[in-house]
């Protein structure tokens, strides 16, 4: 049996949710999650976790938590990852983009983390069969997509750690704050963050975990997001351009690209093609890769609102 994903989140709530997404406290099993699926109990404190979302495994790493197996994040060396140095690479996969059901049940897991992992009714029902199951989590904003913050939480209170989820969160929130405290130009900048599809961009929405990177650090999303055909470019052409899925070289060879402002004054930071470091730090968005990606983007992002010509951005990566 194999279980289907897809590369976002959807916005789902359930009839059975509460306002609470956790009944329980630090340590203190049994432990009720909600989730877009309705709710899961956790008896008592994991001991053979598996990660079945595309990004969980970042999050049990940094509370301390080795799974005893984990979902493959696809297109990208993930075991290679930079800011993961230092965590075990060797943790027995369970598939990628889709799930092998029998090598989940092979791990003979005790819970199974799907936190951001998009599953279909008919994919929850098949591992919740195998162990709790903790599915997509909703946003506490507005009950549509999960933050960092959110994914954080569910899964802190998932391994009765939530008072480790607190320290991590407030190291990466430290972390955001610094990088804003020295580029007080990024407060309400209008950045459009866009990918490279194979025939035009894609203007990523304020909620899409990879733009709200950019709007964490201040910067604002333009009005209009979604498809740009190569007719409609002039929507780059915002005060700040963040491109991620190629190189400034690759795009140069465009001419209605290469003649945008926002490109030839030299306020387009590029990330990079899809499959390399930031542009996979970017989509994990987890308490591990933010802080690796203010490190890298943030020299670029400053070079690039500081409206001077002169000022070269520096590559990334």
């Amino acid at each position: 049996m194999a279980l289907t994903g897809v590369a976002s989140l959807a916005a789902c709530t359930s009839d059975d949710a509460t306002d609470s997404a956790f009944v329980g406290s630090d340590g203190v099993f049994p432990v009720t999650m909600q989730h877009k699926f309705g709710s899961t109990t956790i008896e008592s404190r994991p001991n053979r976790v598996v990660t079945v979302g595309f990004n969980d495994l970042d999050f049990a790493l940094a509370l301390g938590e080795t799974p005893v197996a984990t979902r493959a994040f696809t297109g990208y060396d993930y075991k290679q990852r930079p800011w993961a140095q230092g965590y075990p690479t060797d943790i027995p996969e369970v598939g990628g983009m889709e799930l092998d059901v029998e090598k989940v049940a092979a791990a003979n897991p005790d819970v199974l983390l799907g936190t951001y992992a998009v599953f279909t009714k008919n994919d929850y029902d098949t591992l919740s069969g195998l162990a709790p199951t903790v599915g997509d989590v909703l946003g506490t904003a507005d009950g549509g997509t999960a933050s960092w913050e959110d994914q954080l939480d569910a899964i802190g209170k998932a391994l009765g750690k939530q008072g480790e989820a607190e320290k991590v969160r407030d190291r990466v929130r430290t972390a955001f704050d610094a990088a804003t405290a020295a580029n007080s130009q990024f407060a309400g900048r209008t950045a459009a963050v866009a990918m490279v599809l194979d025939n035009g961009f894609y203007i990523l929405e304020p909620e899409d975990p990879r733009a709200a990177f950019f709007t964490t650090l201040g910067f604002t999303a333009p009005t209009e997001t979604g498809t740009v055909s190569p007719e409609r470019l002039d929507l780059l052409d915002q005060p700040t351009l963040i491109v991620l899925g190629a190189t400034k070289e690759k795009l140069a060879a465009d001419p209605v690209f290469s003649q945008l402002a926002v490109v030839k004054e030299d306020r387009t930071v590029y990330l990079g093609e899809f499959g390399t470091d930031a542009t996979a730090a970017i989509g994990f968005a987890s308490p591990l890769s933010q802080p690796y990606l203010l490190d890298v983007a943030t020299p670029a992002l400053s070079a690039a609102t500081d409206d001077d010509p002169a000022t070269v951005v520096p590559a990334i990566g």
